[in-house]
């Protein structure tokens, strides 16, 4: 899709949320901005002629069963790729006993699972046409060209928390967006960096460069000695007036230049003197005693012109362009730079980010036991977030409380809120209600992505987004590399890494409509090269697979067989994975609005 066709989309989108339908909208629905015949048209909008509707596989009698379309089970396990023991029927292949409930029951009480919604009002996958126009005022899967202003203070808004807003209206019907548009609206849900500051080098590391690092002198700025040894005038023998002096150290000048027929130890670093032609390595060279009783240097090998001399300028000139805005500092640009002469670089700060924890079923130490478990994200998070780019204070555990969500949010001022959990339609998945309370634009709701398509992100106020995860933890792992890098990407002014195909080791199962992000591993073979072994323990509830990995392999609808090449998301370990710990809370003067 060309960038003016993902606008034209956006734009038809937003303008279905507000309650108006152009007249151009309704012809890019016949023609369908996202494919052909599938786009947001007036009343259905994946387009007229789009894929969805009545007699729709995610209809009543689709393959996924009617009352629960995508399958608690779905998560590409070996043997059975959605869904473990599942049998075809006349609900679906997935759930072929389960009557489908009346529309707006919960079919699943309990937390976010990578099932998806419940079917109903706001389920994305309902009996019939669940892909409706969305309602007015939402704005599910485009953002807002215009986006509100803030407002501290108001009842119901960012900035004071208040009871007086609804607390839990009727959500509207939302469709979930494609795995690649949903990363290019996270991308573009900001218009770019963050404010560049001025910071010491020590504090630049693993920031990006907001100007380019330009020379502020030669390097080196003046000829060096390369090697311990003789700086030597001519050729030899030389003469050594000085055999037993220490001759010219680094950080030392040369007051005298050296007559044609001469030489003098040279330390690696020192400057070179006048008349000096070479410098003959110190094992090249050999001292003997002369009748007249004076000692001549030998040279064992010859010592042409230029011989182990760095010339000034030889790696740049004062003025020349070292590295372009946009570089990762590095520890190496941090040593380049404070060779060209810097003490402190113009960057793009590291993005604020707030992580809260949900669920009472946590356990924050110890073993597992009476039906809790341990929280696996908030060790995780920090550090991942860190080696995306992002400063992430401690994460904060917060019970299943509504109240207590809306209030750690409209009280954080980070950029960018992580919750993990509670992004679904059970008893306790509070984001929804509470992205209503805050008035809030939801962005992105749900992707169609396995694991983790419950995900959303969200613009809290015009600098500020919140990006909504999944509760288990490899569906996390998705949306954090869906929705929160391609954000924090931009936020911090990283460049977007090359895209990276490489052919898969052995066949993966695909599910029939969505994307699969499965961990793999790379390894070496005689035809293909370097391919992608698909790992086992792939669960959206498992880490050992992902523990293990070298990347996510993107497997498209329908999957891949051996030798099918496919997309890679690399994990960030490589470039920064160590974290110094938790970021102090953010102050008042950070990341406010």
């Amino acid at each position: 899709m060309t960038e003016g066709e993902f606008d034209a989309a956006l734009d038809a989108a937003l303008a279905l949320a507000n309650g108006s339908v152009p007249a151009t909208t309704h012809r890019t629905a016949q023609r369908g901005a996202y494919g052909a015949g599938r786009v947001y048209g007036a009343g259905e909008p994946y387009g007229v002629d789009g894929p969805p509707g009545v007699d729709d596989s995610y209809g009543v009698d689709g393959p996924y069963g009617a009352d629960d379309p995508r399958g608690v089970g779905d998560v590409g396990d070996v043997g059975d790729p959605y869904g473990v023991k599942r049998s075809s029927g006349a609900k679906g292949p997935y759930d072929a006993n389960r009557p489908a409930p009346a529309p707006g029951t919960d079919p699943a009480p309990g937390r976010d699972t990578d099932a998806g919604h419940a079917p109903g009002t706001g389920d994305t996958h309902a009996t019939g046409d669940a892909r409706a126009t969305p309602a007015t005022g939402d704005t599910s899967g485009a953002p807002d060209p215009t986006p509100h202003a803030d407002t501290p203070g108001t009842p119901g808004t960012p900035g004071t928390p208040s009871s007086t807003g609804p607390r839990n209206p009727t959500p509207a019907p939302h469709a979930p967006t494609p795995w690649h548009t949903a990363r290019d609206i996270a991308r573009r849900a900001v218009p770019g960096p963050l404010p560049h500051a001025t910071a010491p080098l020590g504090a630049s590391l693993g920031r990006t460069l907001a100007a380019p690092l330009t020379a502020l002198t030669d390097l080196p700025s003046f000829d060096t000695s390369a090697m311990d040894g003789w700086a030597v005038s001519g050729p030899g023998p030389w003469r050594l007036d000085r055999p037993d002096d220490a001759g010219i150290l680094a950080g030392h000048v040369p007051t005298a230049p050296l007559p044609d027929g001469h030489a003098i130890p040279i330390a690696t670093g020192a400057r070179i003197p006048s008349g000096a032609t070479a410098v003959l390595r110190r094992e090249h060279g050999e001292v003997r005693e002369m009748r007249d009783g004076r000692p001549r240097l030998h040279a064992q090998r010859p010592a042409p012109p230029g011989q182990d001399i760095r010339p000034r300028g030889q790696e740049c000139r004062s003025g020349d362009q070292l590295l372009a805005a946009g570089a990762l500092v590095t520890p190496a640009v941090l040593g380049l730079a404070a060779a060209a002469g810097y003490d402190e670089l113009t960057t793009y700060p590291r993005p604020q980010v707030d992580v809260f924890v949900l669920g009472d079923e946590l356990l924050r130490h110890g073993l597992p036991h009476e039906g809790r478990i341990r929280d696996a994200l908030g060790p995780m998070l920090g550090p991942w977030l860190h080696a995306l780019g992002a400063e992430a204070a401690a994460p904060r555990h917060l019970a299943d409380d509504p109240d207590t969500l809306y209030e750690a949010i409209a009280g954080s001022r980070a950029d960018v809120v992580l919750t993990t959990g509670g992004t679904a339609a059970g008893p306790v998945d509070h984001v929804h209600p509470t992205l209503r309370r805050l008035g809030s634009d939801v962005l992105v709701d749900g992707v169609e992505v396995r694991p983790g398509h419950p995900m959303l992100l969200a613009r809290i106020t015009r600098h500020r987004h919140l990006v909504g995860l999944p509760g288990n933890p490899l569906a996390a792992v998705s949306g954090l590399l869906t929705l929160a890098e391609p954000l924090l990407r931009t936020l911090s002014g990283r460049r977007a890494p090359a895209p990276y195909r490489i052919p898969l080791w052995s066949s993966v199962h695909g599910h029939p409509r969505d994307t699969r992000l499965v961990p793999v591993t790379c390894r070496d073979d005689d035809r293909y090269g370097l391919m992608a072994e698909p790992l086992h323990f792939h669960g959206p509830a498992m880490l050992r697979g992902i523990a293990a990995a070298d990347a996510l392999a993107v497997i498209p609808p329908g999957g891949g067989d051996r030798g099918t090449e496919v997309e890679l998301l690399e994990l960030p370990w490589p470039a920064d994975w160590s974290h110094p710990g938790p970021a102090p809370a953010h102050g008042p003067g950070r990341g406010t609005d």
